[in-house]
């Protein structure tokens, strides 16, 4: 008698690049849930469904891995900004679209947004914390781009300054936006429009057009 058996399936073996993004999705909710310190590289590798010896195959260290978080979000937030602004008719609306852009990544990111805003980075190693300053140093970049780009004949210094003011602005006030679910991106973005568009208009529009 011939016996037969039925051909096995094989289980797809899941390419590096999607296994990484899910070994960072699952990182950032759990650095998110538990903070830094109490966040165990075990519980991460058992919802990934991997080997804990994998985790650090890939990242190095549990500071390994908080960094490569970070710089995810970094590359993403770079990306909405001036992805944003392709488009805008003036400074101001460059401005606006910019800060929309930034308060809805806070928005789709509000866990791990206020963990990189915390003091987690500082917690986990200097590697972390010099990370959570290449977002600021990047923003900074992106916003002094987009004002010289629009306003080529205001003086450096004054641009250099008004992106270092817009970022930490940002910041500050993206920490009070993360913690409350009645305020919107486009009304965030007004908020400081109203302040910020005060002073920059200054560079752009004569006193009495203002």
């Amino acid at each position: 008698m011939v016996v037969t058996t039925a051909p096995q399936t094989r289980k797809r073996r899941m390419p590096r690049a999607e296994r990484e993004r899910q070994m960072l999705a699952v990182a950032e909710e759990i650095f998110a849930e538990r903070g830094y310190a109490a966040a165990a590289m075990d519980e991460i590798a058992e919802r990934c469904g991997v080997s804990k010896p994998m985790l650090y195959e890939y990242f190095g260290s549990k500071e390994g891995l908080l960094v490569a978080c970070i710089r995810q979000a970094r590359g993403q937030l770079a990306t909405a900004i001036t992805q944003a602004a392709v488009g805008a008719t003036g400074p101001r609306d460059a401005l606006r679209r910019g800060l929309v852009a930034f308060f809805e990544f806070t928005d789709a990111h509000r866990r791990a947004w206020s963990l990189v805003l915390r003091n987690e980075a500082a917690v986990a190693g200097q590697a972390a914390a010099a990370e959570v300053e290449a977002i600021r140093q990047e923003q900074v970049e992106i916003d002094l781009a987009l004002l010289t780009a629009f306003l080529p004949d205001a003086p450096r210094v004054d641009l250099e300054a008004a992106a270092q003011i817009v970022v930490g602005a940002c910041e500050r006030l993206s920490l009070w936006y993360v913690s409350r679910d009645d305020v919107t991106a486009e009304q965030a973005a007004d908020h400081l429009m109203r302040v910020l568009w005060t002073g920059l208009a200054a560079l752009v529009e004569p006193p009495t057009a203002r």
